[in-house]
């Protein structure tokens, strides 16, 4: 039975890759690296008629026969199966948000991960430049009423991505002149067809006078989160579980802050040892420079205290490219477990755009000075997200299914707690544990404001007014997490319910375990829901 349902699995893994090229690419397979998702109505039925097949057959699999590493990965498949047809039948988010329809991060992987020599992936990118006037064909006859946030933001992401075919498709082709010809055509007709569709959004945006709520509201929301969580939690414990520990966390950075000072524990204190912090701030200049020095300095700190076992990948810092910006100050882009490849993780992190004002500016790098970013070096890179998705590679059993079904909330929630550990075992000392418990007030804030502005109707102001008042946010960086509420919905929970569910899984550790012993059973299960994970340790 094990066998033939993995078989039966990973024919089902076969047929999803086949229907999303993005899924592919996040899985590291390459078979489908000069296509682009095909979001006409007729593909998206196809790939609904699929699933519901794929649903079907993981349904009647009798899991109480399979061991328990297989009867886990059954019921993950099987939930991320109904994931996307809930996303697909439901939300429907490719007729209304024009951020589904963005090829640049399938054109940046092409371009910029040496997964095969230059010649060798300009092949692909040829066929998914030449597969871009009808996919955005396509996308004006499915695309309407649009959250005017998230057609602004598109705007600016399309912009970037014509300059990103348009620079660095010449920088390849440079390297490969024999292609150019075949290379060439497909690139300018990509180039127009983004101006098009750049222009056309503008149209749509003038035209959004009563654009669309960008808000899901409760039934959807509630419903997206149970998919995005696979959580026994409820919407309600989640919120309530949040003001708790909202308190909880308020209390320990007065308490923080006046050690810094040598102050009172009050918010008037954390603010003065905030801006002791924001003094000493990077630039667009020194900011990657800055993560740079401090992944080294973590990755030292780790392997010193024994926290859990390093791993040799590769890992570069880079700026995020500009297609990408918008939505998150950083992100970690690692290679697929399908990937045969020898390729370095990508963290990315944004510089400033060069729009903005020098007030603005100034106002991200007092939020981002240097003791946070080294706090989120921990979160992206060491021991986050960077550490455990190498750990995920080297995972036993079926990598193709956990390719597929990786978990957000496991993937937050063990970055989330790694800056936990990290800043309780003294790295960099109180000034980033100030840092540490202000994320941990971000994270928390997420969950609140996510369920809050989706489903009970938080205004702006009320938003922003919590943001700075009880997580001591700059103005800027309030007003974009407002922005990325809007443009996303449930992702923003996955932090504060990971890390609930994963530090709760670290205090399990057995008697006599070792720290890092018991950090590396956490990590060998690739990114199982948190609750899967007690399953397969065995608590």
């Amino acid at each position: 039975m094990p066998q033939q349902f993995l078989n039966s699995a990973e024919r089902i893994v076969d047929a999803m890759l086949g229907e999303s090229p993005a899924l592919a690419q996040t899985a590291g397979d390459h078979t489908y690296d000069d296509c682009l998702p095909d979001w006409s109505p007729d593909a998206v039925a196809a790939h609904v008629r699929i699933l519901r097949d794929a649903a079907d057959a993981l349904s009647q699999v009798d899991t109480d026969v399979l061991p328990p590493a297989e009867a886990v990965d059954c019921t993950v498949l099987l939930a991320r199966v109904e994931r996307t047809l809930f996303e697909l039948t439901e939300v429907r988010e490719h007729e209304w948000n024009p951020l589904c329809h963005n090829p640049g991060s399938l054109l940046h992987h092409l371009i910029e991960r040496p997964f095969a020599p230059v010649a060798e992936r300009l092949e692909p990118l040829a066929g998914r430049l030449g597969a871009i006037p009808d996919a955005l064909a396509t996308a004006r006859e499915v695309l309407v009423d649009c959250p005017r946030v998230h057609l602004e933001t598109a705007i600016d992401q399309f912009t970037g991505v014509a300059g990103l075919v348009r620079g660095e498709v010449d920088r390849m082709l440079g390297e490969a002149p024999a292609l150019r010809d075949r290379v060439a055509p497909a690139q300018e007709a990509a180039i127009a067809a983004l101006g098009e569709f750049t222009g056309w959004l503008r149209s749509k945006l003038d035209a959004a006078v009563d654009a669309r709520d960008p808000r899901l509201g409760r039934r959807v929301w509630e419903a997206r989160l149970w998919h995005t969580l696979d959580t026994d939690l409820t919407a309600t414990q989640i919120r309530d579980a949040a003001a708790t520990n909202l308190g909880r966390v308020l209390e320990e950075i007065r308490e923080t802050a006046a050690a810094i000072t040598g102050g009172r524990p009050s918010d008037g204190t954390v603010r003065e040892a905030l801006a002791r912090a924001a003094a000493d701030r990077p630039t667009n200049e020194t900011i990657v420079g800055l993560a740079r020095v401090a992944l080294t300095e973590a990755t030292a700190f780790v392997d010193q205290f024994e926290l859990m076992s390093l791993v040799d990948d590769p890992c570069e810092i880079r700026e995020m490219p500009e297609f990408a910006r918008g939505v998150a100050i950083a992100y970690c882009d690692p290679p697929g477990l399908l990937e045969t490849a020898d390729v370095p993780t990508y963290y990315c992190i944004s510089p400033t755009p060069t729009s903005w004002s020098a007030e603005r500016v100034d106002s991200f790098y007092r939020e981002y000075n240097n003791q946070m970013v080294r706090n989120l070096t921990v979160h992206e890179a060491m021991p986050g997200h960077f550490l455990q998705l190498a750990h995920a590679r080297r995972a036993g059993g079926s990598k193709k299914i956990r390719a597929v079904s990786r978990s957000g909330s496991f993937v937050e929630g063990w970055a989330t707690y790694a800056e936990e550990l990290m800043a309780e075992h003294g790295y960099g000392g109180r000034e980033v544990r100030l840092q540490q418990l202000k994320m941990q007030l971000r994270m928390t804030i997420n969950a609140i404001i996510d369920q809050a502005v989706h489903c009970d109707g938080m205004t702006r102001d009320e938003a922003l007014a919590l943001m700075r008042d009880s997580g001591f946010q700059e103005e800027g960086e309030a007003v974009g997490k407002w922005r990325r509420v809007l443009l996303t919905s449930t992702q923003l929970s996955t932090y504060f319910v990971g890390y609930t569910e994963v530090a709760a899984i670290a205090r399990a550790r057995p008697t006599g375990t070792a720290l890092r012993a018991w950090h590396d059973a956490m990590l060998s299960h690739a990114s199982p829901p948190p609750r899967h994970l007690r399953t397969l340790l065995g608590i």
